[in-house]
């Protein structure tokens, strides 16, 4: 019997994908949040790790489902920039 792989939805593409393959972030009280240990408390939406999809989350203005909010230009941005950061430091 093989084991169960979860499946997230892509906020920038909007396809499916592992959960393994993709970045978690959060909303918290000071804005979004990227969660590279992925065990932060709340409700997480997922990214590709390239930035085709990171863009695309930047274009998009309305919410995102699954953090039940609508993000601010200007934090969708802060978000890049720190995944940016942190897809560099990890190679």
């Amino acid at each position: 019997m093989s084991a169960h792989v979860p499946l997230r939805t892509c906020v920038g593409c909007g396809t499916r994908a592992p959960q393994s393959a993709l970045m978690r972030f959060t909303a918290t009280a000071e804005g979004l949040r990227a969660d590279v240990g992925r065990r932060a408390a709340g409700r997480g939406a997922y990214l590709h790790g390239v930035p085709t999809c990171w863009a695309a989350f930047v274009r998009r203005r309305g919410a995102v489902r699954s953090l039940r909010l609508t993000p601010p230009m200007r934090e969708r941005e802060r978000l890049l920039a720190q995944l940016d950061t942190a897809s560099a430091t990890s190679r």
